[in-house]
């Protein structure tokens, strides 16, 4: 089968034919017919992780958001038959763990990383092997399209499970969104959805345009605002508040939203969504640092305590709650398809990459022919 094969970091990657996978007993292969390209495969192209002991190793395959059919079943599989239509989570549990048995399966002790390690080779190919799938593959309703399927991804499930099971995001809620690439953009769709009032953060036109068509009702241009913090609470405060007074030195009394989100994992953008927050507000850090981070970003602690601010991290999404999102997709509620911005080949992937490096992409990028 054809596979994109990370030979040499930040390289072209190598299109080649490889064994196609076999089946575990607890495994399904899957014929892959879409799968996102994500930052996160950015950072594994580039080499990054290697601070947190993450790096991902030469000559994986990457891929991490498929979306297609089962064609091989393992003879422990009970739930799933050849033919059926699944989504296949990042995150993969082992299912007997403490948290897979507690509902947490996105922090399995004993999981994989699909895409990223060499237990669990990624979806840039034409198939795709699934460990343990009675409890991983996700089975899809009828009517969404493959190149839907796979813009759930990591993006549209990480958000979800950010701002509905972490943050506890609903009607009236007040959020900001720090970074409008894709998982930004599925934040916004994601938190309109659920009733908040949002406000999107980017440098650039056209993912702002995005995030407003998608739900947000207020957008800021970062690139033209010398105080971003300042200008979300002037956006988001009441119209009865008669202090005026200026915002942005930190959560305090003229701090902004009750939930910020930095889905870019810049310092620049993390500090920025902790100082958007209202007193007792939740910063949510869903993006991923960079070679300049390094994993490790300064915060206003001092203003953290004052103010009782949260701070949660989030990760992927427990298989056993992708029901929830399901349903809000088959009602109409969520269409992560609008994400969709490009269609490409599996040749096609490497620049890609690159383009996301140079902050190119806009929306969510999808192979969607996996053969060349």
């Amino acid at each position: 089968m054809r596979a994109a094969v990370l030979d040499d970091y930040g390289e072209a990657l190598a299109i080649r034919d490889v064994d196609p996978p076999d089946p575990a007993p607890h495994g399904v292969v899957v014929e892959v017919e879409a799968c996102g390209i994500c930052r996160s495969d950015w950072h594994a192209w580039m080499g990054h992780g290697e601070w947190a002991d993450d790096r991902v190793p030469l000559g994986q395959i990457l891929g991490h958001e498929p979306a297609g059919r089962v064609i091989e079943v393992g003879s422990r599989v009970d739930t799933l038959r050849e033919g059926d239509r699944v989504a296949v989570p990042f995150n993969l549990g082992d299912g007997t763990c403490p948290h897979c048995l507690d509902g947490h399966g996105n922090v399995c002790e004993d999981g994989w990383a699909l895409g990223f390690e060499p237990e669990a080779p990624g979806a840039f190919a034409e198939r795709v092997h699934v460990p343990r799938a009675d409890y991983n593959a996700v089975s899809l309703p009828d009517g969404v399209s493959a190149a839907s399927m796979a813009a759930l991804g990591c993006r549209y499930v990480t958000a979800f499970h950010a701002l509905d099971h972490r943050a506890d995001v609903g009607a009236g809620t007040r959020v900001a969104v720090h970074g409008c690439g894709g998982l930004g953009l599925a934040a916004v769709q994601i938190a309109d959805a659920l009733g908040a009032s949002v406000v999107a953060v980017d440098v650039r036109e056209e993912p702002l345009s995005m995030a407003a068509a998608l739900g947000a009702d207020e957008t800021v241009d970062a690139s033209g605002v010398a105080d971003v913090p300042a200008a979300i609470s002037r956006l988001v405060r009441d119209d009865s508040d008669p202090s005026g007074a200026p915002a942005g030195a930190g959560p305090g009394p003229d701090g902004g939203v009750d939930v910020s989100v930095d889905a870019l994992g810049r310092a620049e953008t993390c500090r920025n969504s902790v100082r958007s927050l209202r007193p007792r507000g939740t910063h949510v850090q869903l993006g991923i640092t960079t070679e300049a981070e390094r994993g490790e970003i300064s915060l206003p602690m001092d203003a953290i305590t004052r103010w009782e601010i949260s701070v949660l991290g989030s990760r992927g999404m427990p298989p056993t709650r992708y029901d929830e999102l399901l349903r809000l997709i088959d009602a109409g509620k969520l269409d992560p398809g609008r994400l969709v911005t490009n269609r490409v080949s599996l040749s096609d992937v490497s620049d890609r990459l690159a383009a996301m490096g140079e902050y190119e992409i806009s929306g969510v990028e999808v192979v969607t022919d996996l053969s060349a």
